[in-house]
């Protein structure tokens, strides 16, 4: 039902109270999910304009120049609630969506990333859900024939009973080619193509915007759509086609809010009206009623605009790739939103109040209490364990065992594959994208402002250490309840910061998605939050890419950037007992500085190989670059003062190994970018030395603890 305040304003706008129908639409495209009622007034102090942005945000997907004709299309979603409700078709209808946010701007999708979020697996349920989005996103991307290139697991215990599914998805078009959401003309008709409409995800968008409570998996079944992978893969080439022969003049994805959604969205943003005839909408279960027409969100649906003299064609063009089309209905002068069904008038609304009405708001904020940062914790007795321990850690270990579920080199594109610190595809002769994605939730619960500055550097420096600058950013908030205070702070100065960042590194934001209210009645707790981002970079030379490990025998090691006692919110904290205590990382003054140094000299072609520090510290880089060959280190000069945990497990902002045979050189280039000589590579052994205390590690006690994840699976 809609709620009492919401439903005064329609009927007062209105003059008339709105019938049942009329409520289901506003009741859907009024959600917090589609209205983005309580985040819109913080989303506008993003900068979302820049040299490369063609299209921002407020389309299905963002257009991005690269060159010589090319764009880039880049969208970001999530599908969370529904993957906790049913994992295998909540994630998999996740990617179904984003890809189709893709296509419908003319491009095809070349990349996927998969930030995901979980609960420890000790707890069978967050096992369960694990494993079956982990096949959902493989079942539907592998089948639709999209590589998965980069992604993210991250597990804390407040995602026990609300998992995160965030996905980014990335295409690739001629600009001549690019149609947008925008309709052009009344009288132009409407043609629905893909697969049928059932009752499928009927609420879909409302059920986003509400906690999940024990009951969920029973109750909000109906909410979770199906996915038909082999549909999508018709959907895409026939969509494609049609827009490549010139048919399309506005094009979009049946997502959210069904196809209440799409064609009153599309309606509006050209200033038009829209008659829809539900009768023409053709059904895959008999007795619907037009409120369920509307706001089903059946997937691999496509609402094209297009001429009457071209109806025939597209629908030959369905028919040609065994899909359904009809046309649905057609645009008008009168801006109303009009669905005619069985002769009757089932819904009259004005077009702008359905769209554009919904009241946006910033809600109270409430500032916590000023942390107590808490005492140090004793020195580990046994530092060669403690290392042990934190590399083999659900959120440092080897995420092998995920991403050899994907097929992540389809389209032959892609030429660093998942793992390294950020995947990387060619696009025309050498010329390139570097994609990179994620956050540090537990940065950002210490420290909201800091945290979203930390995720747009951290997933910078990934694409820094292989010769790649960002260019555009789309994100996915992850938050709970926006109606508490204390939540609404957090979710505002994460935003605050992330913007920030995104001005100091020249990144634009260019679309995402807010996804609130991610509760679980069931364990009575908020998830911490989570800004998750997608960052995509472009890259002069892919075949100048470090590699990501040890490679040369004798090469010298190089720190570059400041450690700092900051393990508040550390990997090493969360599991000695302290997740809460600690110095959370603050991003350094010089960061673009950093940036810009590693760029150069990756691109210069001087370094073997380099690697962000940032999870786990210096102690993990370290260790996930003795992959093929072992390193003698001392870390005795990286910082004064500072305690031997301190210097291996602080996650400070802004930092990167690299290795070189002319460090005399490399020194030069880096200029007053704080850097420091470490070591040398070499030998079957990580040796580390720290004043009067050295640790050794085995090359092969090195991958056993890295390996746990997987072992654990395997199990």
């Amino acid at each position: 039902m809609l709620p009492e305040d919401d439903l005064k304003i329609i009927t007062e706008k209105m003059g008339r109270e709105p019938n049942l129908v009329e409520q289901g639409c506003f009741l859907n495209l009024w959600s917090e999910h589609c209205s983005y009622r309580s985040s819109a007034p913080l989303l506008k102090t993003f900068t979302t304009t820049g040299d490369k942005v063609i299209i921002g945000p407020g389309d299905d997907a963002a257009i991005i120049s690269f060159g010589n004709g090319w764009v880039l299309a880049i969208g970001m979603e999530s599908h969370n609630h529904p993957s906790y409700v049913d994992p295998y078709n909540g994630a998999a209808t996740g990617v179904g969506g984003i890809v189709r946010d893709i296509i419908s701007m003319g491009a095809r999708p070349i990349a996927l990333m998969d930030p995901l979020y979980f609960g420890p697996l000790n707890n069978p349920k967050n096992l369960y859900l694990f494993e079956h989005i982990i096949e959902g996103i493989a079942g539907y991307g592998n089948c639709i024939g999209v590589p998965v290139v980069r992604g993210e697991a991250f597990f804390d215990e407040s995602y026990s009973g609300n998992p995160l599914v965030n996905v980014v998805a990335v295409g690739l078009a001629r600009e001549e080619n690019v149609v947008t959401a925008c309709s052009q003309k009344a009288g132009n008709k409407l043609v629905l193509m893909g697969s049928t409409t059932g009752r499928d995800g009927l609420g879909g968008a409302s059920f986003a915007s509400r906690d999940l409570s024990e009951d969920s998996e029973a109750e909000d079944r109906p909410s979770i759509q199906i996915g038909d992978p082999f549909t999508e893969k018709l959907v895409i080439e026939a969509t494609l086609e049609a827009i490549g022969k010139g048919y399309v003049k506005s094009c979009r994805d049946l997502g959210a809010a069904g196809l209440a959604g799409a064609s009153s969205e599309m309606a509006a943003k050209g200033n038009l009206g829209m008659k829809i005839i539900a009768d023409n909408v053709i059904l895959r279960e008999s007795g619907m009623t037009p409120y369920e027409i509307l706001i089903a969100e059946s997937q691999e649906r496509m609402l094209l605009e297009v001429e009457p003299e071209n109806v025939d064609a597209v629908l030959d063009i369905a028919k040609k790739y065994d899909l359904n089309g009809s046309m649905i209905g057609e645009l008008t002068e009168e801006l109303n939103y009009t669905v005619q069904f069985q002769g009757e008038i089932a819904a009259d609304i004005p077009v702008k109040l359905l769209t554009e009405g919904a009241p946006t708001f910033e809600r109270p904020s409430t500032a916590p209490d000023e942390r107590d940062i808490g005492d140090k914790p004793e020195l580990p007795a046994d530092l060669k364990q403690a290392i042990i321990d934190v590399l083999s850690s659900h959120n440092v270990a080897s995420k092998r065992w995920i991403y050899r579920q994907y097929d992540h080199e389809v389209q032959v594109r892609t030429v660093t594959k998942p793992g390294d610190d950020a995947g990387i595809l060619r696009i025309d002769g050498n010329e390139g994208i570097a994609l990179s994605c994620g956050c540090n939730p537990r940065h950002t619960l210490l420290d909201p402002y800091s945290g979203g500055k930390g995720t747009v550097v951290e997933n910078a420096m990934n694409l820094a250490v292989k010769g790649a600058r960002g260019i555009a950013i789309v994100d996915c908030l992850n938050f709970g309840n926006p109606e508490r205070p204390d939540i609404y702070w957090q979710f505002k100065h994460a935003i605050l910061g992330l913007g920030d960042a995104a001005r100091d590194l020249s990144i634009p934001v260019v679309g995402g998605n807010v996804s609130l209210y991610n509760e679980s009645g069931e364990f009575k707790t908020a998830i911490v939050p989570t800004p998750s981002i997608g960052l995509a970079g472009y890259i002069k030379d892919v075949t100048k890419a470090p590699a990501g490990v040890f490679s040369n025998e004798g090469d010298t090691i190089i720190l570059v950037g400041s450690t700092a006692d900051e393990l508040g919110g550390s990997e090493y904290y969360n599991i000695i007992g302290k997740k809460n205590d600690g110095k959370a990382p603050q991003v350094p003054e010089n960061i673009t500085a950093v940036v810009d140094a590693l760029i150069s000299l990756a691109e210069s072609g001087k370094i073997t190989a380099s690697h962000d520090v940032s999870l786990g510290g210096i102690a993990v880089a370290l260790a996930e670059m003795c992959e093929k060959t072992g390193a003698e280190v001392d870390l005795s000069n990286v910082a004064e003062g500072l305690r031997t945990d301190d210097i291996l497990f602080s996650e400070s902002y802004a930092r990167a190994l690299i290795t070189t045979s002319e460090p005399d050189a490399v020194m030069e280039m880096i200029g007053e970018v704080p850097c420091t000589v470490i070591g040398t590579v070499g030998g079957n052994t990580l040796s580390i030395q720290i004043e009067d205390s050295k640790t050794e590690l085995a090359l092969e006690e090195i991958k056993e603890a890295r390996e746990s994840l997987m072992n654990l699976m395997m199990e």
